[in-house]
């Protein structure tokens, strides 16, 4: 891992098993005074390694149970106005730009096939966007992780 050092590693990895553990609690596990840790986590933070800093939340609580992988073509010229508009759907909630033959992978959350099919038409109705794709999620099956690169 360029940029980082074997404390730094020991720190990511930390952090990777437990996302709310304390300056306090990461010092005593990495036998780290707490400032070292704070002064580390804030270099780590400047430096970028981190990502958002959102909680979390289950989307089928507040209705949305559901959740599909739209595969979006459009016009190249468009995209980046196809993607402000995708951004205006609430039910949208990431988006990746892809090289090959799909330009975007939409994840979306629904309230049943209706409210997808509602959804599908919302995105079909962008200018710029040319036909969509839909795969319903079955069900996370390896969920976003860094621990197995961290211990490498």
């Amino acid at each position: 891992m360029n940029g980082y050092d074997a404390v730094d590693r020991a720190l990511l990895r930390a952090l990777a098993d437990d996302p709310r553990a304390t300056a306090v609690a990461l010092a005593d596990r990495l036998k780290l005074s707490r400032n070292t840790v704070q002064a580390r986590m804030a270099r780590l933070e400047a430096s970028g390694a981190f990502l958002s800093f959102e909680r979390s939340i289950d989307p089928a609580p507040l209705g949305y149970p559901l959740e599909a992988f739209v595969s979006v073509h459009a016009r190249q010229k468009l995209l980046s106005e196809v993607v402000r508009e995708l951004s205006r759907i609430p039910e949208v909630i990431q988006a990746h730009g892809l090289s090959g033959q799909v330009d975007l992978l939409v994840r979306v959350v629904c309230r049943d096939a209706h409210d997808l099919f509602r959804i599908d038409e919302e995105i079909l109705a962008i200018e710029g966007v040319e036909r969509t794709e839909t795969s319903l999620a079955m069900g996370e099956l390896i969920p976003y992780r860094l621990s197995p690169l961290l211990a490498r």
